[in-house]
């Protein structure tokens, strides 16, 4: 607990007391987002460039901390140092990728170019991978070729999905935050400190990084905070789906569905993002095409401010993270449609209340019409 509680306070810190420093630099040397096109949803010119901090902050702290002396065997500690390995290669190679889009900009398909090489390096050099479904469905082992496929589809969709979400304020470093409190919560208890040195080391950045980008946001993640923010959270993820539970003695999570808790702490970046691509397919449009059809939007457009509209996601992903432990009794796949089905209802809750206000609108015109 107490290398914990230092990872944590540590990039808190490093993140609260840098950060300024970085604005200012960002302003005078004009690394700010441009508000000129009608997607973006603010009026100023805010520096873009956050994930330098994240990105530094997590991964100080995790390495001035990292708990060598947690590992209770020495072949799990040279698997765990191993995985931190590749985890820092993959993250140099999208951190700089980001960071040139966000200040020069990169074109679509070298972005692609980059997420299938660090997926093929985390899936098959460091053997992070989804090797089943552990029961869901009735599906436990997959075969090789499955495995590689499935875990390369999982990497470039979750980080992209965060990449997605980033277009209210603090929305993203909010449901970030959420994730890997949720994650670093459950390897906690599972007593897997290192994973759980990882997760709080990015909780505790984006904690303090939150202070500057919550509504009005002082500066924004950027591609270069989204995609790091994005791999670490899948990279929890599937440590966590895939973590034995043999070696879990605590009663609460060791009834947990994993893949439901994982998806569940996950859901809005995967809903929405899952959401957009099919309702931009059914139009003949490119799912990578820009739009203004987030979920996040649709509550803006009833009227919730960039705080209130991050603020009921929040509460969106707590809810749905409540109702995946609430239902850890349960067989996965049971438990997996009850919070699917949680999920789907409270998402189209904000589109029920737009066409009412839109009938009501089209109502009042044709009174006065008349």
């Amino acid at each position: 607990m107490k290398v914990l509680l230092l990872v944590f306070f540590t990039s808190f810190f490093v993140v609260l007391l840098s950060t300024p420093s970085l604005i200012k630099v960002a302003l005078l040397k004009r690394l700010f987002d441009e508000p000129d096109t009608e997607r973006k949803l603010h009026g100023r010119r805010v520096p873009a460039i956050g994930g330098i901090i994240i990105f530094a902050g997590t991964l100080f702290s995790f390495a001035l901390w990292y708990p060598v002396g947690e590992a209770p065997e020495y072949s799990l500690l040279i698997q765990q140092v191993n995985d931190f390995k590749y985890l820092v290669a993959t993250l140099l190679i999208l951190f700089f990728v980001g960071i040139k889009d966000d200040i020069i900009g990169t074109a679509p398909i070298k972005k692609l170019a980059a997420h299938v090489i660090v997926g093929m390096i985390l899936v098959i050099m460091a053997d992070v991978r989804l090797t089943g479904l552990h029961g869901l469905f009735g599906v436990r082992d997959l075969p090789y070729w499955g495995s590689i496929f499935l875990s390369l589809f999982t990497y470039i969709v979750v980080v992209n999905a965060f990449n997605l979400i980033d277009g209210v304020d603090g929305l993203a470093s909010g449901i970030g935050f959420i994730a890997s409190s949720s994650f670093g919560t459950w390897f906690m208890m599972a007593g897997d400190v290192i994973s759980a040195s990882l997760a709080f080391a990015l909780a505790g950045s984006l904690l303090a990084f939150l202070i500057f980008n919550f509504s009005p946001a002082k500066i924004f993640l950027g591609d270069s905070g989204s995609l790091t923010l994005g791999l670490i959270i899948c990279y929890l993820a599937i440590k966590l789906i895939e973590y034995d539970k043999s070696d879990v003695d605590n009663e609460i999570i060791s009834h947990i569905s994993k893949p439901v808790f994982a998806m569940a702490v996950l859901v809005y970046p995967l809903l929405d993002t899952l959401r957009i691509f099919i309702y931009r397919t059914l139009r003949g449009i490119s799912p990578f095409a820009a739009d203004r059809n987030h979920i996040h939007h649709r509550l803006q457009d009833i009227g919730l401010s960039h705080r209130y509209t991050a603020l009921s996601l929040y509460v969106f992903n707590l809810i749905i993270i409540g109702l995946a432990v609430y239902t850890k009794n349960n067989e996965s796949s049971i438990s997996f449609v009850i919070v699917g089905l949680g999920a789907l209802f409270l998402a189209q809750i904000p589109f029920f209340i737009s066409k009412k206000k839109n009938r009501n609108i089209h109502k009042q015109i044709r009174n006065i019409e008349e």
